[in-house]
């Protein structure tokens, strides 16, 4: 394994927590592997281990990004994630907000409702 790698790992436990992470690991199989590393080293241990911005920040663009994209499937797992991040509700409605204005309402309402669902869920899980 790569420093990068093992960086990158780090990286994606503290953002995205250890369940999810060994769940995505106990997933891979010889078809998604390489990707896996790929992921691993430049998007955990280069792109989020960077100290440019805060990995608060980092939550809150990552989360706008999928948004006006569409990449909607990742918006709950990142809404996750802004327990570890320090993103709060305001700042993923101020996101999103953003991607109304400069990307389209329709992402911004499919994302809100998906970050609705999922802080209730989170809620849930806490009670």
């Amino acid at each position: 394994m790569s420093d990068r790698f093992e960086t990158g790992m780090k990286v994606r436990r503290s953002v995205l927590g250890d369940d999810h992470v060994d769940r995505a690991e106990a997933a891979k199989s010889p078809i998604d592997e390489p990707f896996q590393t790929l992921i691993t080293e430049t998007a955990w241990g280069n792109v989020w281990a960077s100290d440019g911005i805060s990995t608060r920040e980092r939550s809150m663009l990552t989360l706008a990004l999928l948004a006006a994209l569409g990449n909607f499937e990742e918006i709950p797992m990142h809404i996750r994630a802004t327990a570890r991040t320090g993103a709060s509700k305001q700042d993923v409605l101020e996101a999103f907000q953003h991607v109304a204005i400069y990307a389209g309402v329709p992402r911004a309402n499919q994302a809100l409702k998906l970050a609705k669902q999922t802080y209730a869920e989170m809620e849930a899980d806490q009670a």
